[in-house]
This record gives structure tokens, sequence and C-alpha cells, in this order.
């Protein structure tokens, strides 16, 4: 992160405390996520033009739901991944039920 701006830097080190902190306090986080990978995924995902402005005048508990609702997604991505043939096979028939 070499030539930021003051506003990227404040930016970059109010994510990193909340995914550092949403990951603390969660083991399947723990478990499943790598936090240096997820705070820079976040960051880069935030860090646009139109976008970064925002994150500063966004209320906490705004930016830290929308944080969690991405490490919620990356968190579950893989689940499928670990089911086992026949945890598979209940999955189908439950989505094909809906």
């Amino acid at each position: 992160m070499s030539n930021t701006s003051i506003q990227e830097q404040t930016t970059y080190k109010r994510i990193s405390a909340i995914v550092e902190n949403l990951i603390a306090n969660n083991s399947v986080y723990q478990e499943r996520l790598q936090q240096e990978d997820m705070i820079n995924y976040i960051y880069e995902l935030f860090n646009k033009p139109n976008i970064l402005p925002l994150i500063e005048v966004m209320e906490d508990e705004d930016l830290i739901s929308r944080i969690n609702g991405i490490l919620v997604l990356h968190s579950v991505a893989g689940t499928l991944n670990d089911f086992t043939p026949e945890e598979m096979a209940i999955f189908d028939e439950a989505v094909k039920r809906k």
C-alpha cells in the first residue's frame, strides 16, 4: 500500500480493525478465513473512487454489517465442497423440495 493517501490509509486501518475483530470473535471465520487476505480483499473491493468517500462517512454499525456479510459469504462459499456424497444427496433433495 505504498504511495497511498491519508484517506486510503485511514480506510485501510478502519477495515482492518473491523475484520480483525469479527474474525477474533467468530470461530467459523477463524477456521475458514485468512485474516490478511480478507482485509486486503475487502479494502480492494471498497477502494474505488465512487465508494471510498462513502466509507469515510459510513456509520460503524453499517460498515461492520457490510463487512460481516462479506465474511459470511466467503466463509460458507466452500462449504458444499466439504460435504460427503451422502450429505450432498441430502442437500440436493432439500433444495429440490423448495
